[in-house]
């Protein structure tokens, strides 16, 4: 079957800008990019001009102005158009289980924001099957001032730099879907795969006067740190030998996971996280890691679900 990059649209500037990334990501993959708008009361019988009296004069508005952007700059991708009489969230979440990926516009998010992508957006991304793409307004553009070139100096089809692609890693258990997306986007950029883990010292590391250096042998924290950096090159090893191509740099900081995720993001063009498919009881859908990434990370989010 030919994959499927599918965007949400709403009308607002975020998710043009989703739209954008969303096209040059289908062209990536060579899919066809699907434009899919939802709204409850959409009439579904056919009709002939549309007037802005009409209910679903703002949809097709909505869908043109969509398609235009995608054909003014990727004018041979294969696009089809959806437009569905459904609940938004339903519907990007049937769309999740069919497409490759599925993206999503995201708004700029205050610190206290816990609604940050509104009610639909985070019952998705909290629950989809499949990876979901958070992009913000402007988050398509090309930056080439703060481009972090890849081992080759990748361009796109536009001559712009592409960007490195970062990846936050666990470590606790599997997480072979995310390392996969992650590798895969990678080697279809060109670009070099930056692994980033965060590893907390065990209360031992700690002095009266605070944390013993974890770049010292021999120390606990030291220990520590070099245990967390052979486990981080154990959990790549395979992935590197399926990819030979990705140039890939493993990095692991000894602070919290939320805080390396959002600081190995720098310079990046993508930012790929994972998202755990089952969650304790009582604990909430978007883990501290995710909140912390949709909140503060300076480019596009990959949330990739996994065992």
């Amino acid at each position: 079957m030919t994959p499927v990059v599918t965007v949400g649209l709403d009308g607002t500037p975020e998710s043009l800008s989703a739209v954008r990334w969303a096209a040059r990501e289908a062209e990536l993959r060579q899919a066809t990019l699907r434009l899919l708008h939802a709204w409850v009361l959409l009439s579904v019988e056919p009709g002939g001009a549309v007037r802005e009296s009409d209910q679903n004069y703002w949809a097709e508005r909505i869908m043109a102005e969509a398609l235009r952007t995608v054909t003014e700059r990727h004018p041979d991708l294969s696009v089809v158009e959806d437009m569905v009489a459904q609940d938004p969230a339903s519907a990007l979440l049937a769309a999740a289980r069919e497409s490759d990926a599925l993206v999503l516009g995201s708004q700029d998010m205050a610190p206290m924001a816990s609604y940050f992508l509104g009610q639909a957006g985070l019952h998705v991304v909290a629950r989809a099957d499949g990876p979901v793409v958070l992009v913000r307004a402007g988050d398509d553009r090309d930056d080439t001032a703060s481009v972090v070139e890849g081992r080759d100096g990748a361009k796109g089809r536009d001559g712009a730099r592409e960007r490195d692609v970062v990846m936050g890693l666990s470590l606790h258990g599997p997480c072979d879907a995310l390392i996969e997306f992650a590798f895969d986007s990678a080697a279809r950029r060109g670009v070099t795969l930056r692994a980033v883990h965060g590893r907390n010292l065990p209360p031992p590391a700690f002095t009266h006067g605070g944390a013993a250096d974890p770049y010292t042998p021999g120390t606990v924290a030291g220990r520590a740190a070099q245990e967390a950096r052979e486990e981080l090159a154990g959990a790549l090893r395979p992935w590197r030998e399926k990819y030979p191509e990705v140039c890939v740099e493993d990095t692991v900081w000894v602070e919290s996971a939320a805080r390396t995720v959002v600081r190995g993001a720098a310079g990046a063009g993508l930012l790929v996280v994972g998202r755990r498919r089952t969650r304790p009881a009582l604990s909430p859908r978007v883990g501290h890691v995710l909140s912390a990434s949709l909140h503060h990370a300076p480019c596009p989010v990959a949330v990739v679900p996994h065992d």
